[in-house]
């Protein structure tokens, strides 16, 4: 997120209170959502979850799950593709950076105790999550053929009418091969994307170690990005077990996910999947 978007959206954050109702959108699980979006809905859920806990007088958001249904955002939906969203007041914001920077306008933050020195590593690990697990994520999604032809493609155009869920599953998957060239994954073949992973995993795991959270006792926004990644992960059932395999290597990242899962998600109906740590 640029400091002008930053900016900006702190301004209009700022500048009214929380509605008594806030809702997070996002696609059905059993049938439309990706691994990529799904990642991204967890890690805002967690995010929700935890201020939460923390300030009773913030309202629990609602989440909403019929993305057929959402009439009133279809123009948003359909000139951004970038879900999940928040729809606050008069204001709608979407993915998990701009979402948590709405919120830290409001003067909620998870990593208000931690120091700069601390808030710069938590930034860089961020960063290698997005650059390493959402890349291979959105290759598995759109570069990996057996993964295109059986999940993708029917789930990115199953909100839409014939023949647009043809024609938007098809631009999707031009944009994001075009990404993947312009980042140098283009020509990766699906063992080294796995390699990538593991490698982003095994420095996860270093830096994680024995702790409850990769900041001791309470979940930060990495927590919450790299939750939702692994998760995901790890109870998506995709054409093969190849990229859960590489996670499933990491006992403490496996603990980390089912700590998360028991503590924030079981208690308030949100969880999905469970994780088998064995």
């Amino acid at each position: 997120m640029s400091l002008v978007a930053e900016a900006f959206v702190s301004q209009i954050a700022a500048a009214e209170p929380w509605p008594e109702n806030a809702t997070l959108y996002q696609q059905l699980k059993g049938e439309q959502i990706l691994l990529s979006d799904n990642a991204a809905s967890l890690a805002v859920q967690l995010s929700d979850v935890d201020v939460s806990k923390i300030e009773s007088n913030i309202p629990r958001v609602v989440f909403s799950t019929n993305f057929n249904l959402l009439k009133e955002f279809s123009y948003f939906l359909f000139s951004t593709g970038k879900v999940p969203f928040i729809h606050v007041g008069n204001q709608v914001v979407s993915e998990l950076g701009p979402i948590v920077q709405f919120v830290k306008a409001k003067g909620h933050s998870l990593s208000d105790g931690l120091d700069e020195v601390q808030k710069a590593e938590m930034k860089a690990y961020m960063e290698l999550v997005n650059n390493m697990l959402l890349t291979a994520e959105l290759y598995l999604q759109w570069c990996d053929e057996a993964t295109v032809g059986e999940i993708t493609h029917a789930r990115y155009g199953s909100p839409y009418p014939w023949p647009l869920n043809h024609i938007l599953a098809y631009q999707k998957q031009w944009e994001v091969r075009r990404k993947m060239k312009a980042i140098g994954w283009g020509k990766k073949t699906l063992d080294q994307v796995l390699e990538d992973v593991d490698q982003c995993c095994q420095a996860l795991s270093q830096r994680l170690g024995t702790q409850p959270y990769f900041f001791n006792k309470q979940p930060t926004e990495l927590d919450a990005l790299v939750f939702g990644h692994l998760y995901t992960i790890l109870t998506t059932q995709l054409t093969n077990d190849e990229l859960s395999e590489k996670v499933k290597n990491y006992s403490n990242l496996l603990a980390f996910c089912r700590r998360i899962e028991q503590h924030y998600f079981e208690d308030h109906g949100k969880g999905s999947s469970s994780i088998r740590l064995s």
